[in-house]
């Protein structure tokens, strides 16, 4: 490889690891913010229009009136994705009869990869509840966008064209029952701290 290739790789790399930090970064200031009882400067969530696991076209409108934890991830993720729906489902399941007021959402971040009859079948390994949305490239990277998720595909060396890895933010959103951010619980945080912060929030 030559000098300049070496210089565009390395410029390509750098790039991402700049839109992922800034992508980071928004999510987090917009957390500390809400946790700090003032208004966020940066808006995180917003309208999205995508198909659910049954092939339904579904909107951020059709989960009005219930919290909803969301995490955007992909199916073919080999240990963030499924630990993190996991913790999910193991919170849902200690919330008890409150969980009743919570929507676990995975929206997934692979479109090309994640059809609706995939995402049926993925999402039906976790909580009973839980909705798996995709949707065309330009949905999802809207979707995306809203709530400042940084994702962007890793090809593997030597691999097929459709044996890749999505390198994306981890974040649990949730969003209240008006559809509004709430706050984040980053990547690692335990089921247990989840449902302190849920059933402080969730009256009955």
């Amino acid at each position: 490889m030559n000098t300049r290739l070496l210089r565009i790789a390395a410029a390509s790399v750098l790039a991402i690891a700049v839109s992922a930090g800034i992508a980071w970064w928004q999510v987090r200031s917009a957390a500390t913010t809400v946790d700090s009882g003032t208004k966020s400067a940066v808006p995180i969530g917003g309208p999205f229009t995508l198909t659910d696991q049954l092939g339904k076209s579904v909107t951020d409108a059709d989960f009005r009136g219930k919290y909803m934890l969301i995490y955007f991830g992909y199916t073919y993720c080999p240990d963030v994705c499924p630990t993190e729906l996991g913790v999910m489902t193991q919170a849902l399941d200690q919330l008890g009869p409150k969980a009743e007021q919570v929507r676990p959402v995975f929206i997934t971040i692979d479109p090309d990869r994640d059809t609706v009859a995939h995402m049926k079948d993925y999402v039906a390994l976790f909580h009973p509840r839980m909705v798996g949305l995709t949707g065309t490239p330009e949905q999802v990277r809207d979707a995306a966008r809203a709530y400042r998720v940084y994702y962007a595909k890793a090809p593997q060396k030597d691999g097929k064209p459709d044996e890749y890895l999505m390198d994306h933010s981890s974040f649990i959103y949730l969003m209240g029952p008006d559809g509004k951010f709430v706050g984040v619980y980053p990547g690692g945080t335990g089921a247990d701290k989840i449902v302190q912060d849920l059933s402080s929030r969730i009256a009955g």
